[in-house]
Formats: C-alpha cells, structure tokens, sequence
C-alpha cells in the first residue's frame, strides 16, 4: 500500500514523516522545508505473526508494509506557482491514497502559511489545488480525445464524459463525487481528486486524548485519525521493547502510525492473511471480497495460474489450539478451492502446479 502525505506548510507533515518512517529528513519551523519527494517505508504492526512465529518456531517475522511520499507543502494558489508543492504533485499520482495532515493546535511560536488555525480552510485550499490541477489534465487529455474521435468515432463517448468531468472539475468539485462512470479512463488520468482521503489532525500533546473544537470541525469532511507528531517523534526514540509501556503511560493503546494505517486498511477495503513456516511468518495485504486464487497471486502469479486449493485455518482457531496438527484433528483445518473468499486472519498453505 502506498499514501501520499499531502497538507500546507508547517502543519507537521514533515515531523509526522520523519517519525512514522524513522527516515530523519528535515522538520523545521519554515515553510518549504521540505524540497525534493521524501519516500519511506513504515511496517504495520500485527501481533499475530509474533503468535505464529512462536508456533511455527519462525527464524523471521515479515509485517506487511506501507510506502509513504511526502511532497513540499501546497498553498493557495500552486497551481498558479504559488510555492512549490505543485511541482511534485507528479509523484503521488500512483498513490492509492492520500493523508491530508491538518494543523489543529494553537502554537504562537509555529508559523501558520495563512496567518490563523483554521482546519475547515485549509482542507478547502487543498482540495481546491488538487482540482485545478486534474482540470488541467482532464482538458488536456480531451484535447487529445477530440482529435482521435474525428478519425474514430468509437471515441465519442470518451470525448461526451470528458467533457462532463471537465465542466464538473471546473466548477470546483472534486472528482470523487462525479457520478458518470469509464472506469478505465478515470484509471489512466489518476486524478487526485478522485482519490480517498484520510485526514490527520495534528494536536498538542495535551489534548491528544480529548481533541479539541478543530478536532470535531475535521471530523464533519471524512475519517479523521488523531495525532500529535511531537509524541509520534518521541515514540520513534524508544526501542521497540519500550514503547508499549510509554503508549500505555499516556493512555494509548496503539501509536498515531498504527491507527493511521489501521484506517487507511478500512478506507481501502484492505485485509490481510498469513503464512507461516520454519523460515517465516509473513503477513499479506489483499483486497476485501478477493477469492483464493487471487489472493495467492498476491505472493507470485505463478500461485494464481497454477492454484489448486487453500488449506486454511482461521488465526482465532490456531491460536487456541496451538497447533496445526491439533487443527486438522479438530476439524478446523479447511481445504478450500477457487471460490472461496477470503477472510481477515485466514492461515494459508497454498496447493499449486508449477
């Protein structure tokens, strides 16, 4: 899975990047901080693979893994070339999602880009950047559509629904909410717009637990995770062993990062099933609603062309009873074939012809 981090300057894009990916780039109080893409890789935690490690004797344990981009913060006005987030818009693209961090703290010593907090705003700013910028793509790529169509009609439904997201996104609506459907089409243009958003509100140490009045405005434009990456910055310091007891001191349950990714998964529709073995314990994302042979293409498409069948037991099951001798003689071991849908937790030992 891949975010792209987006958000005005100085709202702790950077701060949050540095510290959910341990990638110690740039954080400080100045906008465009951040110059050049910053890409790092941050692991989901997922505490069944210590339990299957511990069954299976694994040497390894593999997590599933989340790449994040994070771009130069965008001001009103980029498309223009106001700033300089809009040069690097290029590369989130390909994102699958984009998680817009919001300043929700009061900080007189934090510079704001427009002056006051105001999250309502700022989301308003950056939503309305990503549309100018997909109107500029989707009239470009009409352009050439209309062109194509003279010498091949069968383009004329493409030239119809272009033109229908072109009046669409220049009316200052994001391309998200545009009811008409060419699924393929909308895939080629990757327009930012029409990707789900993820809102983080960035708050004070202090209210981090209770949230604030910026907190509940943020919640009203979609799922909202919250976070303060000054204490995200601090977890990143400890060592693993450590960092339980620190969450717990501070009455957390889990890290900002691992709730980030938890709902980045829901907004996605993503879920993950297991192997294990003597050599690893390895987690794998897939699709909700996936049937086996895909999912066992999501290792090699080999697994999917060459399937046969699933033996599958259910995390909950394996981890009561132990063992997956104890499983099969429980009855809980399943052979499952082609149509089977997988779900949340499964343990798989794929059957295929090489």
């Amino acid at each position: 899975m891949e975010i792209g981090i987006v958000g005005l300057p100085n709202v702790g894009k950077s701060t949050l990047f540095n510290a959910i990916t341990a990638a110690g780039i740039a954080a400080e109080n100045f906008p465009f901080c951040t110059i050049e893409p910053n890409i790092g890789i941050a692991t989901v935690t997922d505490k069944r693979l210590d339990r299957l490690a511990e069954i299976f004797a694994s040497e390894k344990i593999l997590p599933a893994a989340v790449r994040f981009v994070d771009i130069a913060g965008l001001v009103k006005d980029a498309h223009k070339g106001e700033g300089l987030g809009n040069k690097f818009l290029a590369h989130i693209r390909e994102v699958d999602a984009l998680c817009h961090v919001v300043r929700c703290f009061e900080d007189p010593d934090v510079i704001h880009v427009d002056g006051t907090v105001d999250p309502i705003r700022d989301v308003d700013v950056i939503d309305l950047e990503f549309v100018y910028c997909d109107l500029e793509t989707v009239t470009k790529r009409l352009s050439r559509t209309e062109k194509a169509a003279k010498a091949a009609p069968a383009a004329k439904g493409e030239v119809e629904f272009l033109k229908n997201l072109e009046a669409h996104l220049a009316a200052g609506k994001p391309a998200r909410n545009f009811s008409e459907e060419m699924p393929i089409v909308m895939k080629e243009l990757c327009l930012l717009s029409a990707k789900p958003m993820l809102y983080v509100a960035n708050v004070s140490e202090a209210e981090l637990l209770g949230g604030n009045k910026y907190v509940e405005k943020l919640r009203g434009k979609g799922e909202t995770v919250v976070i303060s990456a000054a204490i995200e910055s601090e977890i990143a310091t400890l060592p693993k062993d450590e960092r339980k007891e620190f969450l717990a001191s501070i009455g957390l349950e889990a890290s900002g990062l691992d709730r980030l990714i938890a709902a980045a998964y829901r907004l996605l529709g993503l879920e993950t099933y297991l192997t294990a073995g003597p050599k690893e314990s390895r987690a794998w994302t897939y699709p909700k609603g996936m049937k086996a042979p895909q999912a066992a293409g999501v290792i090699h498409t080999d697994f999917e062309r060459g399937f046969i069948r699933a033996e599958i037991v259910s995390y909950k099951d394996l981890d009561e009873l132990g063992t997956m001798a104890k499983a099969r003689e429980a009855g809980r071991l399943r052979s499952e074939g082609k149509e089977y849908t997988m779900q949340d937790g499964d343990v798989v030992n794929w059957k295929f012809n090489v």
